[in-house]
């Protein structure tokens, strides 16, 4: 598929999108928004694929928002990039009933940093860093960042990298539970495709009701959470999924999921 900012392609339930403007190390401006926003609608109803990878062009994730293409704007309202532009993409990669891998693959500053805390996985070269710049500029946490950051590393060390705006290294970020994986540079394709393919053949309803949850148990209590696995434990009992493992376990032989 052809887009003016990402690359996005699609094989064998895997698909791949690329932000794709690495001479400002894939800072977002209007178009790159609007074609990650349109990947997403196009990921979501093309029921053939079973995981997203999200990764950047050239030596960086992605830097944040690009300050230049935005410097003639005046009386630029913020409320509404962030209504129309990037709160749509968080929800999104939050609301896909599919497993979103972020291939880390160099730095994610400001709104590239909360893009990739929005993945349900995360794996970094050792040379990636993440960073909350937002302080730097006057501004304040957006894309999801306040949601996502004090779930991952406690109220205390989020307010310290939100208001130092300090670099975190990528061993950093592994020690700290912000990212799943760390592996070297130039072994980062490689982890991540075994990742990929791994879920390209898992029970993919399954994993979409448990993401689901996951999200939901951020802000429930227990007995909320008890009812809500009924639920979830019945429609999952219901798929062919479930009935191909069951068969297969019998048969001692490895199911063959169809996502379904």
């Amino acid at each position: 598929m052809n887009y003016e900012t990402i690359l996005y392609e699609v094989n064998n339930g895997i698909a791949s999108l690329t932000l794709n403007r690495p001479d400002v190390f894939n800072a977002f401006n209007e178009q790159l928004s609007t074609d990650v926003n349109d990947a997403l609608k196009k990921t979501a109803k093309d029921k053939s694929i079973r995981v997203l990878i999200i990764t950047g062009a050239g030596k960086a994730f992605c830097s944040g928002q690009d300050l230049k293409a935005i410097a003639a704007s005046k009386n630029r309202s913020l409320s509404d990039s962030l209504v129309k532009r990037y709160n749509p993409m968080i929800r999104a990669i939050r609301n896909l009933p599919l497993p979103v891998i972020c291939k880390l693959n160099g730095v994610a500053a400001g709104a590239g940093c909360s893009l990739a805390l929005a993945c349900d996985m995360i794996v970094a070269a050792e040379n990636a860093s993440l960073i909350e710049v937002f302080v730097n500029v006057g501004l304040v946490l957006d894309s999801g960042s306040s949601y996502f950051l004090p779930r991952l590393i406690g109220s205390a060390r989020a307010f310290e990298l939100s208001t130092l705006g300090s670099k975190v290294t990528a061993q950093q970020a592994f020690e700290w539970g912000m990212i799943n994986r760390l592996t070297k540079a130039e072994e980062l394709d490689a982890e991540v495709n075994k990742l990929a393919e791994y879920y390209a053949k898992a029970p993919t309803k399954a994993i979409g009701l448990m993401k689901k949850m996951l999200n939901k148990s951020f802000h429930s209590d227990l007995d909320t959470m008890l009812e809500y696995e009924i639920y979830c434990q019945e429609i999952a009992g219901r798929s062919n999924d479930y009935k191909e493992g069951v068969a297969a376990f019998n048969e001692k032989r490895k199911p063959a999921f169809n996502g379904n």
